[in-house]
């Protein structure tokens, strides 16, 4: 299974729980007679308690949509949790105060309750499924899921490298990887580069000034660099087998994790 594969796998669960979420929210606001064919697709998925599921969905949620669609971030997280609100009215309650059980009133009447909840998670589940859309759409880029490819495969083959004492290749290789997608974070951040030709360690301090990363993963780069460097010049020493793996472990971790 290559990488868009299994992205493409991930978020269609991930969608199908956002139903399943839906289905549970809606059978305890009583609502799930309001469903069009719910017979029908009660059978194809299971309810789930919303109160005791949504917050692992929603974690996993706003990372697929940090990845792939940026721009909806803000929409996404307010919907949850709104820290800017002034009042509490259908408009502003959140998730959040579902979860939590909030009821506000109003002269002895109700304001607002869950119910306020239902439309704020549908809109979640939209954000998710124009995802799905545009992933299948020819107008994404794939090449990021592409290249992750590549760079796996390559990550395989500096560990085959270190395997058999080619610590140099090894390290050359992880190198060559690390360059390759801290210039694609800055692309993707739109960070000008303004040298010809940056080093590891140039991305790195751009990545850092620009905020993409922190201090604890900049010096966590800087190590990196550190290595490789002494596996691509010929120093007084030759690289350590523990120092190749510390490159290609971090290497690896890199890649999955900063975009």
């Amino acid at each position: 299974m290559t990488n868009l594969d299994k992205y493409k796998a991930d978020l269609e669960a991930l969608y199908e729980k956002g139903v399943r979420l839906q289905l549970g929210l809606l059978k305890e606001l009583k609502r799930l007679d309001e469903v069009p064919h719910k017979d029908e697709l009660l059978k194809k998925y299971t309810p789930l308690n919303f109160r005791d599921n949504y917050e692992g969905w929603y974690t996993e949620a706003l990372t697929v949509v940090n990845q792939l669609m940026p721009n909806r971030v803000d929409d996404f997280v307010k919907l949850y949790k709104n820290e800017r609100r002034k009042e509490i009215d259908f408009l502003t309650y959140t998730i959040s105060d579902f979860i939590i059980g909030l009821v506000t009133t109003r002269g002895g009447a109700v304001k607002v309750d869950g119910s306020a909840a239902f439309p704020k998670f549908q809109q979640q589940l939209s954000i998710l499924k124009a995802l799905q859309q545009r992933f299948t759409s020819s107008l994404f880029d794939i090449k990021q899921l592409v290249q992750a490819d590549i760079f796996d495969t390559e990550i395989e083959s500096a560990k085959e490298l270190s395997k058999k004492g080619f610590f140099r290749a090894a390290g050359v290789i992880c190198g060559v990887v690390i360059e390759k997608h801290l210039n694609q974070v800055c692309n993707n951040h739109k960070i000008p580069l303004g040298k010809k030709n940056p080093t590891i360690a140039d991305f790195n301090d751009l990545l850092k000034n620009s905020n993409v990363v922190d201090v604890i993963v900049w010096r966590f780069i800087q190590r990196l660099a550190d290595i490789r460097n002494l596996c691509g010049h010929n120093k007084d020493r030759e690289p350590y087998k523990e120092e190749v793996e510390e490159l290609i472990q971090g290497v690896d971790k890199i890649i999955k994790t900063i975009y």
